[in-house]
């Protein structure tokens, strides 16, 4: 009996342990304000219904932040400016106020031809800059009030060694630059040479990258390697490839990826148009979800044995709209939102947390050339 009581009474406490899933966040949305709209939006998510509710935008005083990324205490969003008939870019600090949903722009830099990517560290020590059209990776310092300083390191793809599809893979193309969950490690992809490059990361450090060893890992040749995630227990890595269409699955060990499988996002006989995009794993670590463009616009969704890292495939679901460039998962695991470039949309995702399937929710959201959705703390 006493034992009884004892757990009777831990109960209260170990459920107070555990943390609370948010009710609300900010949803932020990248777009290309070339087409018409204002830059980035800013609306309010509920987890609970899924629903959105409008906050504020930018005062197209920055175009085509077709990338953001949020400082890991809310208070900073970056965005890469793909600008000029050259594709000659920059990117962009600003200060966010979650409450309100207030953007307020601190400064910009600039940054190689073209870029399509940016990433932050947890510690707000520097900001990531993929370059898809420069073929390089530029690394920015952050200063204390959360504005760029000028890039302390520039890495550049190679000019040979060059995949076998010559009009896709004439000269490099890094398309990601991201963070190994233990920031241990910077990992960017280089679609025209169909490698994932590998340094080793230092914050301290004035040029804080340093090639890892191996410095980089290989895919099969004209696959063009676009977008990681991997799982919250870091011991597995997903990369979506953008022209053969694959996800591959790899072991992740500090450093040392080991591919395991390569699974296809498309299905047998089908010869239309495609073009892999973004790949996420869900919260909890159970699913792998992969949008694929061209003519397919679908989301593809696979369970993860949890004991090997393999992929099981689960369906394919359209994305209700065309050329579905990235989606976000919220923190809660319950909805996954898509956006739909080409179709000025954002379609709203109900998630079966047992299953891993996808059910379109009636919240739909009508903006121009959205290309990016990242969420963000409401507190």
């Amino acid at each position: 009996m006493k034992k009884l009581l004892l757990l009777l009474y831990m109960i209260p406490a170990t459920l107070a342990a555990q943390p609370k899933p948010p009710k609300t966040l900010d949803l932020l949305i990248g777009t290309y304000t070339t087409n018409g709209s204002d830059g980035i939006y800013v609306y309010r998510f509920y987890t609970e219904s899924g629903r959105l509710a409008y906050l504020s935008r930018t005062e197209r005083n920055v175009d085509n932040p077709s990338y953001l990324c949020v400082s890991a205490n809310g208070r900073f969003i970056y965005s890469v400016n793909e600008i000029g008939d050259d594709r000659k870019g920059s990117v962009s600090a600003f200060s966010f106020e979650p409450k309100v949903g207030k953007i307020e722009l601190l400064n910009k830099q600039t940054t190689g031809a073209g870029p399509c990517y940016i990433s932050v560290d947890k510690a707000q020590k520097h900001v990531f800059s993929a370059n898809y059209a420069g073929g390089s990776m530029y690394v920015f310092p952050v200063n204390k009030d959360g504005s760029l300083a000028p890039a302390s390191q520039v890495l550049q793809g190679p000019s040979t060694g060059l995949g076998p599809n010559k009009s896709r893979q004439d000269k490099p193309h890094v398309h990601t630059a991201i963070l190994s969950p233990d920031e241990k490690n910077l990992l960017w992809t280089d679609l025209g040479a169909d490698k994932v490059n590998i340094y080793r990361y230092k914050a301290s450090q004035a040029q804080p990258l340093t090639p890892a060893s191996p410095a980089s890992i290989s895919v099969a040749p004209g696959e063009g390697p676009r977008h990681i995630d991997f799982t919250p227990n870091r011991k597995y890595m997903y990369l979506a490839t953008e022209m053969g269409g694959n996800v591959i699955a790899y072991e992740y060990n500090n450093g040392q990826p080991k591919q395991i499988q390569s699974i296809s996002m498309i299905p047998d006989g089908y010869t239309k148009q495609t073009g892999g995009a973004d790949i996420h794993v869900s919260p909890d670590g159970k699913f792998v979800y992969a949008t694929n463009r061209g003519d397919a616009n679908e989301i593809i969704v696979y369970a993860i044995n949890s004991e090997t890292g393999l992929l099981t495939f689960i369906e394919r679901q359209g994305t209700l709209g065309n050329h579905p460039r990235n989606f976000v998962i919220d923190p809660t695991g319950s909805y996954l939102l898509v956006a739909n470039q080409k179709s000025n949309n954002i379609v709203v995702f109900k998630i079966n947390k047992t299953t891993g399937k996808l059910t379109p929710t009636s919240t739909r959201l009508e903006i121009s050339s959205p290309s990016c959705l990242k969420f963000a703390s409401a507190e």
